[in-house]
């Protein structure tokens, strides 16, 4: 037997749903990324929210769906004050701090973010740095992420440093067939036409497209073809 409040909850979710789906759009993708520990628990607590609407078929609705809109208008009033002022995004947001300089430990930086030294070399072997001797400096984001600068003689030897010619990229490696169609949208945005792409199939030996799954065009202009 169905319980006689199952289309309340059915109807609620339904406009939870659409509902969240716009929010998400508006709020935008560092709200999704949880980029900031404020991005975080603004996430957290508006799925809370939509979670408690749900299941209390028994309190208000609408009220409590005027406080999650409200709750996002604050967030987007917060994070517009933080684009503006950079002073209070920083404290909202938080900002960098060094926890390694020139190779040494700052220990009062690593208490200030409550970080210990498992912590440290967690965070470190993340970068595939297993050896602190290896760091010039380390830097802890607002995100709890490290951004990390190795000492001149660890470093990888880049092109410019064999003094290579390094080519100008033509094109960003995209997708343009995806099992055997044309995503459109990035021959577009490539500036490139299908009768380009078929003649690229052409000099390949490839009648029908369906014949291919993935299909990239490359940095220097060629495509790269798997077929199935």
């Amino acid at each position: 037997m169905i319980p006689t409040n199952t289309p309340d909850v059915l109807l609620r979710t339904f406009i939870l749903f659409i509902t969240l789906l716009v929010l998400t759009r508006i709020l935008g993708k560092k709200q999704m990324s949880h980029l900031t520990f404020f991005n975080y628990f603004t996430g957290i607590t508006i799925g809370s929210i939509a979670a408690n609407m749900i299941r209390e078929t028994e309190e208000p609705f609408w009220d409590d769906f005027i406080g999650l809109i409200f709750w996002c208008v604050l967030t987007l009033l917060v994070e517009y004050i933080g684009l503006k002022f950079s002073k209070l995004r920083q404290i909202i947001d938080g900002q960098s701090t060094i926890i390694i300089k020139r190779g040494v430990i700052l220990k009062a930086s690593l208490t200030s973010n409550r970080v210990n030294l498992d912590d440290l070399l967690m965070l470190l072997r993340k970068q595939n740095i297993f050896s602190i001797k290896e760091v010039e400096y380390a830097i802890l984001e607002p995100n709890g992420n490290l951004s990390v600068m190795k000492k001149p003689q660890d470093q990888q030897i880049t092109k410019s440093d064999m003094n290579i010619n390094i080519p100008t990229p033509k094109y960003l490696p995209s997708e343009i067939i995806s099992d055997g169609k044309i995503v459109k949208h990035n021959l577009k945005e490539l500036n490139l036409s299908e009768d380009w792409l078929y003649s690229q199939l052409k000099i390949q030996n490839i009648s029908n497209l369906a014949d291919i799954i993935y299909g990239e065009l490359q940095s220097d202009g060629t495509l790269f073809l798997q077929k199935k």
